[in-house]
């Protein structure tokens, strides 16, 4: 299918600076198109690493995990193997990607204003295409995110996503269908929770907050949806390629997406409240809300 006839085409917009100045009239088409699950591309938006912090461009400070992780609110980092001054540059590399997409983000959603909460930095250094996975861990196959062990009880999840690859190749996404017709497709598929694992999961310290009713359906479908193998295969969905040095923001709990190979991806999490939106109406939860009529969410 052609990406110009999509109903929910990749959005481009002009920026080069973390720092660049934004009109109301940019700003009003930006957040339109997010929250009505389009993906904004900014094809020059480059993130440039210090000469110093070139030499993380190898797969090898990976311990054994698909990515690295550092959390902007504590400086925890995860994930990573190396000596304690590589592992204190590499951390500062992260933090310094968080703050800029968090800057960034302020300057082209000032409707957000202080509700964009910023969450996990990701690094991921690892080729995506042949890595072995279980079929639900497997981003290769169309989703929306949702989360095991972290839900977000309601709370969209927002994400900035950087191409770094040294050799100049693309990070290659399949983007499906509108959520909506997604919801359709699986809502006969959906069972409801088991009475009692929810409180289980949590006073046992498998989540790390209590798995609203939101979040538990969020996850069923995305497990559905990537073990139903008919709908992964002929479902409607565009390839698009994001080359290196550009910058891509999408609500990844919305956009149904699949990556099929890359190398090299920084990848920045925010979270906003659901009374945050300018369009909560479009919002999964609000969607998931309509569709099983029941609120899903305690106030």
């Amino acid at each position: 299918m052609d990406i110009s006839s999509f109903e929910h085409p990749v959005i481009q917009f002009e920026a080069d600076r973390w720092d660049a100045e934004f009109s109301k009239e940019i700003q009003e088409k930006a957040i339109e198109s997010i929250e009505n699950g389009s993906v904004l591309f900014f094809p020059r938006l480059n993130f440039s690493l210090l000469p110093e912090e070139t030499k993380f461009l190898e797969p090898s400070w990976v311990s054994g995990a698909k990515n690295i992780s550092y959390d902007p609110r504590n400086s925890s980092l995860k994930g990573a193997e190396g000596k304690t001054e590589d592992l204190k540059l590499l951390s500062g590399m992260l933090k310094r990607y968080a703050q800029k997409t968090k800057e960034f983000l302020h300057l082209l959603f000032p409707f957000y204003g202080s509700s964009l909460r910023i969450a996990r930095t990701s690094f991921r250094p690892v080729e995506i295409s042949g890595r072995p996975t279980s079929p639900r861990k497997d981003d290769t196959r169309l989703h929306v995110d949702a989360f095991p062990s972290s839900p977000t009880g309601g709370e969209r999840i927002l994400r900035v996503f950087s191409n770094i690859n040294p050799s100049g190749k693309p990070r290659s996404w399949r983007i499906g269908e509108p959520f909506p017709q997604y919801l359709k497709h699986l809502l006969p598929q959906l069972e409801s929770p088991t009475p009692g694992k929810r409180f289980l999961l949590y006073v046992l310290g498998i989540t790390k907050g209590y798995r609203s009713l939101y979040d538990h359906y969020m996850l069923e479908l995305h497990d559905k949806g990537k073990l139903d193998l008919p709908y992964q295969k002929n479902s409607p969905q565009v390839a698009f390629d994001f080359p290196a040095g550009s910058t891509w923001i999408v609500f990844t709990d919305q956009v149904l997406h699949a990556v099929d190979k890359g190398q090299f991806l920084l990848e920045q999490t925010f979270h906003i409240k659901i009374e945050a939106l300018k369009h909560p109406e479009k919002s999964p939860l609000k969607l998931l809300e309509a569709a099983l009529n029941k609120k899903l969410v305690s106030v």
